[in-house]
């Protein structure tokens, strides 16, 4: 067998799944306890979790985050997953109980929002012993405030600036971990791996979306 072939197996009914973009596969990864992540699925719909290639699940939602939720997503995802604890609305004390709960239930990571304060993460990292990622929406951030307080990883989404806010963070700290969305185009996707993201979050098509693909094929046989 060839060194660089890859086997592949699938069953008759699970063939059908939602692939991550193969330029995600151009990443370094971030290896975090001996799992190397390089896509993240941003979503919290079960089935798309259940039935995708990606590393990981961004489980991040635009409600107060609930133990009730997270808990059904990390007990029924069969990847890792980084899971919300606020950073908007919802910070304080709540965040830090949220995280250690994330924590109890399995997550891999905790993920907070922009807004979130320093004390806060800084309460959270010595409440936790898994990942802090602290989203950053633009280069004027004060990264060494973040790491100083607890950071592990950096989360850069800044829509159509993606890249360029990744290529001047990254010029600036050569070593800190950095996830980032990567757009819905894999040009877009290999720019901002180029501009040096280590790992990529992806959002997929939606369920509707889905199905309309699926069902212009059923359509296709029947005619």
């Amino acid at each position: 067998m060839s060194a660089k072939s890859r086997p592949t197996v699938n069953s008759k009914l699970r063939h059908h799944i939602l692939e991550m973009p193969n330029e995600i596969r151009t990443a370094s990864g971030i290896v975090i306890n001996g799992r190397r992540i390089k896509s993240l699925v941003f979503t919290t719909d079960i089935a798309i979790i259940r039935n995708c290639d990606a590393d990981a699940v961004l489980a991040i939602y635009p409600f107060t985050p609930q133990q009730t939720i997270s808990d059904a997503i990390i007990r029924n995802a069969s990847i890792p997953v980084f899971c919300g604890v606020g950073g908007g609305t919802t910070n304080g004390i709540r965040s830090t109980l949220l995280a250690t709960d994330a924590e109890a239930q399995g997550a891999m990571a905790v993920v907070v929002n922009a807004p979130m304060s320093n004390e806060d993460i800084e309460r959270i990292s010595k409440s936790i012993d898994i990942p802090i990622v602290v989203t950053v929406l633009n280069e004027h951030t004060n990264i060494d405030a973040r790491l100083t307080a607890g950071a592990s990883i950096l989360n850069i989404s800044a829509a159509e600036r993606t890249p360029m806010v990744v290529s001047a963070i990254r010029e600036k700290y050569p070593d800190v971990p950095i996830i980032a969305t990567g757009g819905p185009t894999p040009e877009g996707i290999l720019q901002t791996v180029q501009a040096g993201a280590n790992a990529i979050s992806y959002t997929p098509p939606s369920t509707k979306q889905l199905f309309s693909t699926m069902m212009d094929d059923y359509r296709s046989r029947e005619s």
